[in-house]
């Protein structure tokens, strides 16, 4: 064991997190003790832990002076991968974030292990499943991903396509074009566009159909070439549909799926073409599936709680006994004749 003084600055200070939440991290990953002093903060604990902790806070300052403000919600994640990996910088991050996002609004920066195994998927294979709860970023960084490469040149469009099915609702007849009837079912692949583009230059991209958004419907026949494909919300696709979108694929063309097989809205859950895929398709070469779990939610910190409370409900529900036990059967009415 051994003791360091690493001295801190006011502008240091965001480094330690909301409530010091960052340096709970730290103390908890990489084994170590972390005292705030007036003027330093005193680091306790196994020589290579001292040398990663220093070295975090030398990042900081280094992206600090660089420019570089982190917010503490992606601080927060980077650091979470930074303390998983011996080999993950804070610098080394961002570095790999800028590349990702040249001409993005916002840096393209994975949260958790889970999302950094994603994004590399995305990067290194032509098809990727993204599995798991809602808030974890699945959606979110697939846009991200397609709109680098289409800035990139590595694509010349973006295709973005959602099933049209009803969450639990009836939305009967709606008004309008045929466009605009499927645009709510959409909106949220356009909420993403529009955080990481600029408006205008979506707007303008959408127009010439350089991004196209459409129900999975208009998919069939078609054969997607040069093209960056996602599809969201897969798990209210049909075995069929499924099937179909994934025989899309072009020449150098990319394709992520992404779907939450506990938000399943087919009139017969057992029936979802994502979960049918994700069988047949284990193990094939060329498509990767990543899973999510709850502690990769990046929304607010209720919704992973929200997703716990849930899952734990619904394993209760799973234990329960199809048939009273002969005590209860006993005290049971019985059926009139």
């Amino acid at each position: 064991m051994m003791k360091k003084a690493l001295e801190i600055t006011p502008n240091l200070e965001p480094l330690f997190g909301t409530r010091d939440e960052n340096l709970r991290l730290m103390e908890d990953s990489l084994h170590v003790r972390i005292d705030l002093k007036s003027d330093a903060v005193q680091v306790e604990g196994p020589q290579e832990s001292l040398a990663r902790v220093e070295r975090i806070f030398a990042d900081y300052e280094h992206l600090r002076r660089n420019g570089v403000n982190l917010q503490n919600g992606e601080l927060h994640g980077m650091l979470k991968l930074v303390v998983c990996d011996p080999a993950v910088t804070l610098r080394s991050l961002v570095e790999s974030g800028k590349q990702r996002s040249a001409g993005i609004k916002r840096m393209v920066q994975p949260r958790s292990l889970n999302q950094r195994h994603y994004v590399e998927a995305i990067e290194q294979t032509d098809m990727v499943f993204g599995i798991g709860p809602a808030g974890t970023g699945k959606t979110y960084l697939a846009v991200a991903m397609a709109a680098a490469a289409l800035l990139a040149k590595k694509v010349s469009r973006i295709v973005l396509v959602r099933p049209a099915v009803e969450a639990g609702e009836r939305l009967g007849f709606l008004p309008g074009s045929l466009q605009e009837k499927v645009d709510p079912y959409l909106r949220p692949l356009y909420d993403a566009l529009y955080d990481l583009l600029e408006p205008e230059r979506v707007d303008k991209m959408l127009e010439r159909n350089v991004i196209e958004v459409a129900p999975l419907a208009f998919m069939r026949g078609r054969t997607l070439n040069d093209a960056f494909i996602i599809m969201d919300e897969a798990q209210n696709t049909t075995s069929e549909q499924m099937k179909m979108f994934l025989t899309r694929l072009g020449n150098n063309a990319k394709a992520v799926i992404t779907g939450d097989v506990t938000q399943i809205d087919l009139p017969n859950p057992r029936k979802s073409g994502l979960i049918e895929a994700m069988n047949i398709l284990d193990g094939v070469d060329g498509i990767r599936f990543i899973r999510f779990e709850d502690g990769d939610v990046v929304r607010h910190h209720l919704v992973q709680r929200i997703i716990r409370a849930y899952d734990s409900f619904g394993r209760g529900q799973q234990e329960l006994p199809l048939t009273l036990p002969e005590s209860d059967q006993k005290r049971a009415p019985s059926k009139p004749q």
